[in-house]
C-alpha cells in the first residue's frame, strides 16, 4: 500500500445509508426500484460473493479533506507501490472494446494503471459494465484475452450480476435474451432453481409464437414443461433479445397471466409477475459507426406493447447503470477487491468512472455521488455513444478522448494532490490534458 511518502493518503470515509434515486429511462415514470435488500448500505460488513476470487500480482479544480504531505519528485526507475487513496472503474463497451476489438488505447491505458507510469504506482480497479449474456468468468476470459492481462470475476460486474441476491427469493423465473443456453446457465450459476426460457415454452407448444421455429440445436436444448403445472413467478431480462417478436409474445403472455400461471388470463392484468431488466441503455456502442439499439429499447417497446393490448401502464425494475443500486453494489465489490487482492482494508477517497454513455455512465456516478461518502468522479471519453460536438444531457466532471488520456489525468490529479495543498488542508490544484 501507498505509504504518506507516496501517492499521500488521507482519512478515508464510509459509504453512509443511501436513498437510491429512481431508476428511469431518460426521467421515464414507469421504471421501478430494485428490492430493498439490493440496497444495502456500506457499513463495515462488506462481505459479498465474488465467484473465483484470484489474487493479482499486482479542467477541474479540486480539493481534499485534509494536507496531504509533499511527495519527491519521481525517479526515472521508481518502486512499484500501490495507491491505497483512490481507485478506477471502468465501463467496457465504447470505451476498452468495441465491435468485439480492443479501442487502440485501451491496452496502453492498462500497463499505465498496473504501474507503467511515471511514479510507478498500480491503482486498483474493476469494470462495470451493463452487458452481459454470460457468466462472469466467460467474459472476463474473453476480456482477459482482448486486453491482453489477467482479469478476475472478483472484479466484475455485470448488468445482471446483482440479480444473484435474488435466487433465494424466486422459484420458477422466466430468464430472456442472450445466445443459446448462456443466460440459463448464467441463472442456475446464481442459485436459481427452475428457470424456463422462451424455448422450453416454443418447444412444449409450437404455437406460442407463430412466425419463430427453433433450430435444431436449439429444440434439442430445450425442455418440455407441464404447462398445466409451471408458474412463472418473476420475469428476468438478462441480456439482449435475439428474438424481440418472440421474445415479447412470451413475456405479454407471462405479465397478462394469472398469478404467472402459463395459459390463463387475468381479467385485470394486475396479477403478473415482476419483470427485472439487467440494465436500461436504450443505445450502446459497437463496430457500426452509429449506436445501435439495446434492453432499454425492448423495455420501452414492451410498456408500449402491454400498454396497447390492456391499457394499463406496465411497471419495470431495472438494474445497471445508472440505477443506485449497481453503483452500491460495485462499492462493496470494489472494496473487497481491494482487500482481498491488495491488502487495502479502507475505502478509496476518491473512485474515478470512465464511461461513453452520458445517460447512464455519466448520470449514475454523478447522482451516486451526490449521495456517496466517497467522491465518484465521472469522465466521459469519445470513443463509443457519446459524439463528440453534442452537448449532453448529463454532462462529466471531465471529458477526455480516449481511456488513456482517462488513466493518465486521474492518476496525475491524484499526484498533484500531494504537491500543492493551502494551509487549511484543501487543495488548490488544476489539472489539464
Amino acid at each position: 500500500m501507498a505509504t504518506p511518502d507516496e501517492f499521500g493518503t488521507r482519512k478515508a470515509r464510509r459509504l453512509n445509508s443511501l436513498d437510491a434515486a429512481r431508476a428511469d429511462l431518460y426521467g421515464g415514470p414507469n421504471v421501478g426500484l430494485p428490492p430493498k435488500h439490493l440496497m444495502a448500505s456500506f457499513s463495515g460488513d462488506h462481505n459479498i460473493p465474488v465467484p473465483e476470487m484470484t489474487k493479482s500480482p499486482t479542467d477541474d479544480e479540486v480539493s481534499s479533506e485534509e494536507e496531504s504531505p509533499q511527495v519527491a519528485t519521481p525517479l526515472s526507475t521508481p518502486p512499484m507501490i500501490t495507491s491505497d487513496d483512490f481507485a478506477l472503474a471502468f465501463d467496457i463497451d465504447g470505451v476498452l472494446i468495441r465491435g468485439g476489438q480492443p479501442i487502440p488505447e485501451a491496452i496502453d491505458a492498462l500497463k499505465y494503471i498496473n504501474g507503467e507510469n511515471p511514479y510507478g504506482v498500480t491503482v486498483p480497479y474493476i469494470f462495470l459494465t451493463n452487458g452481459g449474456g454470460k457468466t462472469e468468468k466467460e467474459r472476463c476470459l474473453d476480456l482477459s484475452r482482448q486486453l491482453e492481462l489477467e482479469i478476475s470475476p472478483g472484479q466484475f460486474i455485470c448488468g445482471h450480476t446483482p440479480m444473484r441476491e435474488m435466487a433465494q427469493r424466486y422459484g420458477t423465473v422466466l430468464v430472456v435474451g442472450g445466445e443459446g443456453e448462456k443466460c440459463r446457465i448464467v441463472a442456475e450459476g446464481y442459485g436459481f432453481k427452475n428457470v424456463v426460457t422462451p424455448g422450453d415454452i416454443i418447444k412444449t407448444r409450437h404455437d406460442t409464437t407463430p412466425f419463430r421455429k427453433l433450430t435444431e440445436e436449439e429444440y434439442e436444448n430445450s425442455r418440455n414443461l407441464d404447462l398445466d403445472s409451471v408458474r412463472i413467478e418473476a420475469i428476468f431480462v438478462f441480456a439482449d433479445s435475439r428474438d424481440w417478436a418472440g421474445d415479447q409474445q412470451i413475456i405479454l403472455d407471462c405479465l397478462m397471466s394469472k398469478k404467472g400461471h402459463l395459459g390463463t388470463r387475468s381479467e385485470t392484468f394486475d396479477e403478473g409477475p415482476p419483470i427485472y431488466f439487467s440494465h436500461n441503455d436504450v443505445v450502446w456502442s459497437t463496430s457500426h459507426e452509429h449506436s445501435r439499439i439495446g434492453m432499454g429499447a425492448l423495455r420501452a417497446s414492451l410498456e408500449a406493447l402491454y400498454k396497447a393490448v390492456t391499457g394499463k401502464d406496465l411497471t419495470t425494475v431495472a438494474f445497471g447503470k445508472p440505477q443506485m443500486g449497481t453503483f452500491q453494489f460495485a462499492t462493496r465489490l470494489l472494496q473487497q477487491w481491494r482487500s482481498d487482492s491488495h491488502g487495502i482494508d479502507k475505502p478509496p477517497s476518491t473512485v474515478y468512472f470512465v464511461g461513453d454513455t452520458p445517460e447512464s455512465d455519466i448520470r449514475g456516478t454523478n447522482e451516486f455521488n451526490e449521495k456517496s461518502d466517497i467522491d465518484w468522479f465521472s469522465i466521459l471519453v469519445k470513443t463509443g455513444v457519446y459524439q463528440d460536438g453534442t452537448i449532453p444531457r448529463f454532462p462529466a466532471k471531465k471529458t477526455c478522448n480516449t481511456v488513456f488520456d482517462a488513466v493518465k489525468f486521474a492518476v496525475e490529479r491524484e499526484h498533484q494532490k500531494t504537491l500543492k495543498t493551502l494551509p487549511n488542508g484543501e487543495a488548490d490544484v488544476e489539472v489539464k490534458n
